[in-house]
């Protein structure tokens, strides 16, 4: 009798999240976008094509049928997690046996590469979330704000390794999640320029006990290094209710980086308060050159060693195919 024991395939040392798609082991179901498409039932449509377009970001050719196609499906699902949040929160209570609780915010983390289309996500579920008929207080913050100062930065040697774990205060971004959580008012968030590249100095946004939070960041699903001395340590995702990861290919990725880099410098760059504004005054040879080196030296690599071994981390994967517009999601199984 053969004996032997089966050897595994090659595909089975492939990327853990495509190793397990497609086989019953997989943590999530794959859908194609027109099979998603289906899922928004009747879901209404409550948002215009003007307003779309003032919401998506710059290259970002998310239109109405995108938002048909994608968007209201993700709004229903979010409703009936949302909807579920607070019947538990009910049972709680009464579990308790208290009268009077704190119903703290549901957060959605959303997460995922630089020039990926984080803030347009973020950006038209909030309008969509805001616009249900139970009227939710919908709340959007971006980690941006929690970026060390840049004089933080360079005097510890970090200005090229920003975004990067190392480059946030995350104890301040875990402060402003436990208080939200623990339901306290008026909880402040500090406030970034892409203007002039930095946190802005005594400016924030105060959130006031929102039903939903929106919270965006590429680095919102990292984890941390564990000490060595048993001390609890609170991950930033640990305060998400459900959590997004908006993926493509690294060389889709790569080429709209380049593309919106090349366009800043005839727009935005060219304000003389633009900490990029010496870029506006190069040759595109030249420009492109400095595109491609902050892309290989800092956001690849950011992207390779800290956001991408995220991804499965997610709750709700949104893949993205070379037109930049969704072409394929994964829902994790419960």
């Amino acid at each position: 009798m053969d004996q032997s024991v089966k050897r595994s395939s090659p595909s089975a040392h492939a990327d853990p999240l495509d190793q397990l798609s497609g086989s019953e082991l997989s943590p999530y179901r794959r859908f194609s976008a027109a099979k998603w498409s289906e899922f928004r039932a009747d879901t209404p449509l409550t948002l215009t094509a003007d307003e779309v377009m003032r919401l998506r970001s710059l290259d970002d050719p998310v239109d109405l049928d995108e938002v048909r196609r994608i968007y209201l499906s993700m709004s229903r699902l979010l409703y009936s997690h949302v909807e579920a949040s607070q019947n538990l929160f009910e049972q709680r209570k009464r579990f308790l046996n208290v009268d009077e609780a704190i119903k703290t915010p549901f957060i959605i983390g959303i997460a995922g590469s630089v020039a990926v289309g984080k803030s347009t996500t973020a950006r038209i579920l909030k309008e969509l979330l805001a616009r249900w008929e139970s009227n939710p207080k919908v709340a959007l913050v971006t980690t941006d704000g929690f970026l060390w100062p840049n004089a933080v930065l360079r005097e510890q040697g970090l200005m090229e390794r920003k975004g990067f774990p190392e480059s946030y205060d995350v104890g301040a971004l875990l402060r402003f999640l436990s208080q939200l959580k623990a339901g306290e008012h008026s909880v402040r968030a500090p406030l970034y320029s892409h203007l002039t590249y930095d946190v802005l100095p005594g400016e924030y946004v105060t959130i006031d006990r929102p039903d939903i939070l929106i919270f965006e960041g590429i680095n919102v699903l990292q984890v941390r290094d564990l000490p060595e001395d048993g001390k609890m340590v609170p991950f930033v995702s640990d305060y998400f209710d459900f959590s997004i990861y908006i993926d493509a290919d690294e060389e889709k990725t790569h080429d709209w980086y380049v593309t919106r880099f090349m366009r800043l410098r005839k727009t935005a760059f060219r304000d003389p308060k633009s900490f990029f504004h010496r870029y506006s005054e190069l040759s595109d040879e030249a420009a492109l050159s400095i595109a491609e080196g902050l892309w290989t030296n800092i956001n690849l690599k950011n992207l390779k060693e800290n956001i991408q071994p995220t991804r499965p981390r997610a709750d709700l994967i949104l893949k993205k195919g070379s037109d930049h517009l969704v072409e394929e999601v994964l829902l994790r199984k419960l």
